[in-house]
């Protein structure tokens, strides 16, 4: 299919890609461990906050076609099967053995995946292998220097790397592997968290940068200040529409983002049916972590 075509396609059925209101998408919680070790990051089993990186609980491979068919009962407009954590999708085999399974029962639906993007690349061929549409990776940074102060460290092939090396290491495997993820077809979106202390004056180098390996949307997210940023500032409304002003004469911007749940069920900003398919009562306490 050709890039035109396909993004039409995805501005028609995927709600992170064009569409509002009127297209539902469903989270699979299926990854509980992560391998990087953002500063902002606060990943949690609760039934309260309402941010990435928290479910109420998380599911099996196995069980997942179980919660799709229930899910798309309660909302028949559900086009997408998405899997975002709670903890990073390709840290364990649970999303690739996830999708694998989707695939098969539900062929029509689009699958998207989000990731830190440390191991895209070499995850790239299985990624194929089961369909995935649609890519979103958290890129932060691209200088080693400004990643080291939102992420501590990661963990790559059981060897922790910390500080700049271990930067290093992610920015190179995030571009790279969006790179080969482009060249393959995949349409591959790109988060950032905006931190005014770290990352504000560096955005429309991401979004360049980015740009240049393919990426086709761009999504600027606020902070919310928690875990070892807890002290740091809320981005104002100008803030991040200066930045996202900045990122746009590079890149598609994306404006509508909800600080999804790994459990979200539903049409974005309009539903939720997390409670009745996942039978975990949900309340809502804002706060935020990288998606």
């Amino acid at each position: 299919m050709k890039k035109t075509t396909k993004m039409n396609v995805l501005r028609e059925q995927h709600p992170c890609f064009g569409v509002r209101n009127n297209r539902g998408r469903m989270h699979l919680p299926v990854c509980p461990g992560c391998n990087i070790f953002c500063r902002f990051c606060e990943r949690s089993i609760n039934a309260e906050e309402n941010r990435p990186g928290v479910a109420a609980k998380v599911i099996t491979p196995s069980e997942a076609c179980e919660y799709v068919e229930r899910a798309i009962k309660f909302c028949p407009k559900i086009t997408v099967v998405g899997i975002a954590g709670p903890g990073d999708t390709l840290a364990s085999d649970n999303a690739i053995k996830t999708f694998e399974l989707i695939d098969r029962q539900f062929p029509k639906l689009l699958k998207c995946m989000s990731t830190n993007g440390l191991l895209l690349k070499e995850k790239l061929p299985d990624i194929l292998r089961v369909g995935v549409d649609t890519l979103t990776v958290t890129v932060n940074a691209v200088d080693p220097k400004i990643e080291a102060q939102l992420n501590d460290g990661i963990v790559y092939h059981k060897e922790k790397i910390m500080g700049e090396a271990g930067a290093k290491i992610l920015i190179g495997n995030q571009l790279a592997g969006i790179k080969a993820a482009a060249d393959a077809g995949i349409t591959v979106k790109v988060n950032t968290v905006l931190v005014n202390e770290i990352n504000r004056f560096h955005i429309k180098e991401i979004a360049r940068t980015v740009a240049e390996c393919g990426a086709e949307i761009y999504n600027i997210i606020p902070l919310i200040p928690q875990h070892k940023l807890k002290d740091f500032s809320v981005p104002s409304c100008i803030d991040i529409e200066t930045v996202r002003c900045e990122a746009g004469k590079y890149i598609d911007v994306f404006r509508h983002c909800q600080h999804c749940r790994a459990d979200a069920v539903g049409i974005p900003g309009k539903n939720n049916f997390s409670r009745q398919v996942y039978l975990d009562k949900i309340s809502v306490k804002e706060t935020f972590s990288h998606g």
